[in-house]
C-alpha cells in the first residue's frame, strides 16, 4: 500500500506555474492516504484554474499508477486573488443567483442558531419519515466540521466515482445521503478555511449524482456562517426549518438564524422545539428540564407553524447512536409519530 511520505514525494515532482513544487508551495491540503485510497485538496487562486486543470489530470494519472492505489480523489478549490489598489471603482460581476440542483424538486434546510440542540437527529428522522411516506429523499450533511449523518443512518464505506468527476452518494433506510464524513477518517479533523468549505459544499450539491428527488434535506452546521450563506446564494432553497430547545439562551441564537434566512430571502417553513419535555421511564413523572413553550411563542411572533415538540427521550438517542433512527427502529412508537406528523405536514404544504 502507498504511504503518505511516498505520495508526498510523488507530488513534489509537480510544479506550480511559478516553478515551485506544489508541496513546498502549500497547494496540497488535507492529504489523506487510507489503504489504497488517496484524497486531498489543491487550494489555488481562481485565476490559476486553467493552468491547474492539466496539472490535476497528470497528478491523478501518476498517483493511480502507483502500486496499491485503488482510487484518487483530487478537489480543486480556491481563495480570491488579492486585487491591487485602484482609484477607479470596479464594476461588480453580475451574480448568477441561486440555481436549481438537477433532478431535485425541493430543498429544505434544517438549521439551528447554536450547536447541541439535536438538529442532526431531527434531520435524520425527518428524512426517514418522508421516505416512509413514499417520497424520494436525499440528505446532504453540510456540517463539514462535525458530520454525524454517517453514524446516525448506519452508513460506512466510501462513495465511488465512476468517471473521476461525479460522486455516487450512499443510501440506507430509503434515504440517499452525502457527507464529508464519508471522505475522511473517523476522528480526523477537517482543518479548512472558508473558501475550502464553500468549494466542498458546492461540489456536494452539484457533482453528486443525486438522481430524481422529491426533496433534498440539508443538515446545516450551527450558526450563521459561510455554509449557510453559500447554500442560500447558490441553490434555490424552498424553505428552512429552525430547531431550538426551549431555554432562552438557545432561542437567542435561534432568532439570529431566523434573521439570517430572512435577509437571504429564504422562507421559514416552521420551527421545531426539541428536548421539549422529559418523562421519567420509571415513574412517568414529566419535567420540563429546559423550560417549555418558548419555541411556540417565538413561532407565533413570526407567524410560522410550530411543527413539533419533540421530547428528550432515551430511545431517540439510542436509535440515532445505533444507526437506525427512531422512525426506522420503532416506527409505531409515540416518539416516531411526531416525526411522521411533521413529514405529513410538509408533504401537504407541497414543500417536500
Amino acid at each position: 500500500m502507498p504511504t503518505r511520505d511516498a505520495v508526498r514525494e510523488a507530488l513534489k515532482r509537480f510544479q506550480t506555474p511559478t516553478g515551485e513544487d506544489i508541496i513546498s508551495a502549500g497547494v496540497v491540503r488535507a492529504l489523506s492516504v487510507d489503504g489504497g485510497q488517496i484524497r486531498f485538496v489543491m487550494e489555488i487562486a481562481p485565476s490559476q484554474a486553467p493552468a491547474y486543470t492539466d496539472i490535476k489530470a497528470r497528478i491523478e494519472d501518476t498517483l493511480r499508477a502507483m502500486d496499491g492505489v485503488d482510487s484518487v480523489s483530487v478537489v480543486l478549490t480556491g481563495h480570491s486573488d488579492s486585487a491591487p489598489p485602484s482609484l477607479k471603482p470596479s464594476k461588480p460581476a453580475e451574480p448568477k443567483g441561486p440555481q436549481k440542483i438537477p433532478g431535485v424538486d425541493h430543498i429544505l434546510a434544517v438549521a439551528s442558531g447554536k450547536g447541541g440542540v439535536g438538529k442532526s437527529t431531527i434531520s435524520a428522522n425527518l428524512a426517514c419519515a418522508l421516505a416512509a411516506q413514499g417520497r424520494r429523499v436525499g440528505l446532504l450533511d453540510a456540517d463539514v466540521y462535525g458530520p454525524s449523518q454517517p453514524r446516525m443512518l448506519g452508513i460506512s464505506g466510501r462513495p465511488s466515482s465512476p468517471d473521476g468527476k461525479t460522486i455516487l452518494p450512499m443510501r440506507n433506510h430509503g434515504v440517499t445521503t452525502m457527507s464529508i464524513g464519508f471522505l475522511t477518517n473517523e476522528g480526523q479533523a477537517v482543518v479548512w478555511r472558508g473558501p475550502m468549505l464553500m468549494g466542498a459544499l458546492q461540489q456536494m450539491m452539484t457533482q453528486v449524482q443525486w438522481g430524481a428527488l422529491d426533496v433534498l434535506i440539508v443538515d446545516l452546521p450551527p450558526g450563521t456562517g459561510d455554509v449557510q450563506m453559500t447554500l442560500s446564494q447558490k441553490a434555490q432553497v424552498d424553505g428552512a426549518i429552525v430547531v431550538s430547545t426551549p431555554q432562552d439562551i438557545a432561542l437567542l441564537d435561534a432568532r439570529k438564524g431566523i434573521d439570517m434566512f430572512q435577509q437571504l430571502e429564504v422562507p421559514i417553513v416552521g420551527m421545531i422545539e426539541n428536548m421539549s419535555t422529559h418523562v421519567c421511564s420509571k415513574c412517568g413523572h414529566e419535567e420540563h428540564l429546559f423550560g417549555h413553550g418558548g419555541v411556540a411563542t417565538e413561532a407565533a411572533k413570526l407567524g410560522v407553524p410550530l411543527l413539533a415538540e419533540i421530547p428528550l427521550d432515551l430511545q431517540i438517542r439510542l436509535a440515532a447512536d445505533g444507526g437506525a433512527p427512531i422512525v426506522v427502529s420503532q416506527p409505531d412508537s409515540a416518539q416516531a409519530r411526531a416525526f411522521h406528523d411533521v413529514a405529513a405536514a410538509l408533504v401537504a404544504r407541497g414543500v417536500a
